[in-house]
């Protein structure tokens, strides 16, 4: 049997289970969430500071232009900076948190595209979604799970199944097969159910953060941009303008 033909899990109820035994009278684990951008994390944060302790790990080679690598990089530490000022504060306003989030860390990884674009030599045409996404995917699940053993987190996951456009079966699996080598636990889920990548968009709005149109890799925005030039009728004439 295949990956694709593998039965469907529903990452979403087992997380729910593991947050169901999750001792509240207890110390919260430590998570090392890799998370791509602000807006992506934006509601598994609000969400998952209820029950852990998070670092998020940005680790992002994928991002293969320096500029918009730090862009998300900004972003991504300016919504952590707030979330931290709600729980100093205990002030937490319309936000679906209570005085049991814990403050949130952030762990950036050497940016280094050069290792992204080598993982995924010869696949630079092939379309959104297919095997480059998958070897994207891994390279940085890898690095997550290894990271999670070495700083000694109890869990490790990622934000990315909080889009609708990316496959929550493949993330978990890539996610827990990686965590078994490092001998780490996966925190499995699929964000955008529960109305989760509805509010990553409320919470992109009440924080004002800059939501990117495109995964981050160089091949994603020309295929993006494409398709933008195909939907105003100007495909081909790109050179001219």
């Amino acid at each position: 049997m295949t990956p694709s033909q593998a039965p469907k899990k529903n990452y979403q109820r087992a997380l729910e289970e593991i947050l169901r035994g999750l001792d509240p009278e207890a110390e919260a684990p430590t998570l090392l969430l890799h998370s791509c951008c602000g807006p992506c994390s934006s509601y598994v944060l609000e969400y998952l500071r209820e029950y852990f302790r998070i670092t998020v790990f940005y680790y992002n080679p994928n991002i293969t232009e320096d500029e918009e690598y730090r862009k998300r990089l900004a972003e991504e530490q300016r919504l952590i900076a707030a979330y931290n000022a709600q729980v100093d504060e205990g002030v937490f306003g319309d936000m679906h948190s209570t005085g049991r989030a814990h403050r949130i860390d952030i762990l950036e990884a050497p940016y280094d595209p050069e290792i992204y674009l080598e993982q995924v030599r010869g696949m630079e045409d092939l379309p959104e979604g297919g095997e480059r996404c998958t070897k994207c995917f891994a390279l940085r699940l890898r690095k997550t799970a290894e990271t999670a053993a070495a700083v000694g987190a109890d869990y490790c996951s990622t934000t990315l199944t909080i889009s609708p456009l990316k496959d929550a079966q493949r993330l978990n699996r890539i996610g827990e097969a990686c965590a078994a080598r490092c001998g780490v636990r996966w925190l499995p889920g699929d964000f955008k159910k529960k109305d989760g990548y509805k509010r990553s968009i409320e919470l992109s709005r009440i924080f004002d953060l800059y939501r990117q149109d495109y995964c981050g890799c160089v091949f994603s925005k020309r295929e993006r941009e494409r398709a933008d030039r195909a939907a105003a009728g100007t495909e081909g004439t790109a050179d001219r303008i």
